[in-house]
């Protein structure tokens, strides 16, 4: 039985490894960037690559997206050169990236009228879980369409979920990313005080990540920042946009964050230092100048 074509568009920091997962499996590889070098790698292995989203489209079975931001994904699938109006009848569409959970829903409508299957399934696990297929995807969206989906998300990850109906996979990355941000603090938190009190953070560390304050930000980032390695896995910026829409989505629930706020606000100052292309380990760059 014959693989099906994927296209694939953003191949950033994450994008490139899964996408390379998906080309290892036997998956005929389409690939849509802005910048054709971007693609070089993928090229090398005999992926296709398209000057367009549509010609992408119109080539594709299956059709994943790991952009940046929601406007993004509205310019990819929305329009008369977008993902909806190019796709045939019966592909399916797989947006990958931290978007609003509104956004995830309309691109389900859209898609449905058309003829074409829609899940939204945002990752979280970084550079690290990208390159090892081991990330957890959080999807959304109707169960037929992730069960045949499924076989696609098991070459890219581990920890693979249907949480609902569209938009509850973005709803859930919120509470990924919830979470984060306020443990992404106290990892840095614990390294200073550490530090001061004397102590070996590599110990520390690999006492800590352990027990019942064990997590995958300690383990992974806080070896990197105890190296001063502040590369990204996860940019800086885009875990603002991603705090952003968390904070928009908690409003539009009638509910309050106060720990998100703060590490919002943290991260801001942190952008303002220039380390927005860095990655969300630098936040340990505010404690040390604070």
């Amino acid at each position: 039985m014959s693989k099906q074509t994927i296209g694939f568009v953003g191949t950033g920091v994450m994008g490139k490894s899964m996408a390379k997962h998906l080309q290892q499996a036997g998956h005929p590889i389409h690939i849509y960037t802005r910048t054709k070098q971007k693609a070089t790698d993928l090229m090398n292995n005999g992926a296709f690559w398209h000057d367009s989203v549509a010609s992408l489209a119109n080539a594709s079975d299956v059709i994943i997206t790991m952009v940046g931001y929601p406007k993004d994904v509205e310019e990819v699938y929305f329009g008369d050169k977008g993902i909806i109006e190019n796709a045939q009848p019966g592909t399916y569409v797989i947006d990958m990236t931290t978007s609003k959970p509104t956004l995830a829903e309309e691109i389900a409508k859209h898609a449905s009228e058309k003829g074409i299957h829609a899940l939204d399934a945002p990752v979280s696990g970084g550079d690290i879980g990208a390159r090892d297929a081991t990330l957890s995807i959080m999807v959304g969206g109707a169960k037929a369409d992730y069960d045949k989906m499924l076989p696609i998300f098991e070459l890219m990850g581990q920890t693979i979920y249907l949480h609902g109906e569209a938009g509850s996979g973005q709803h859930t990355k919120m509470c990924n990313q919830i979470t984060n941000a306020l443990n992404m603090i106290g990892v840095c938190e614990a390294i200073i005080y550490a530090k001061k009190a004397g102590l070996d953070p590599i110990k520390m560390i690999d006492t800590v990540k352990s027990g019942a304050a064990g997590s995958w930000a300690l383990a992974n980032l806080g070896p990197r920042i105890l190296k001063e390695d502040y590369a990204p896995g996860f940019y800086v910026k885009h875990f603002i946009k991603d705090m952003t829409i968390a904070l928009e989505t908690a409003k539009e629930l009638e509910i309050h964050l106060p720990g998100l706020e703060l590490a919002l606000q943290l991260y801001e100052e942190l952008s303002e230092m220039g380390e927005g292309d860095s990655g969300t380990q630098a936040l340990m760059k505010y404690f040390e100048r604070a």
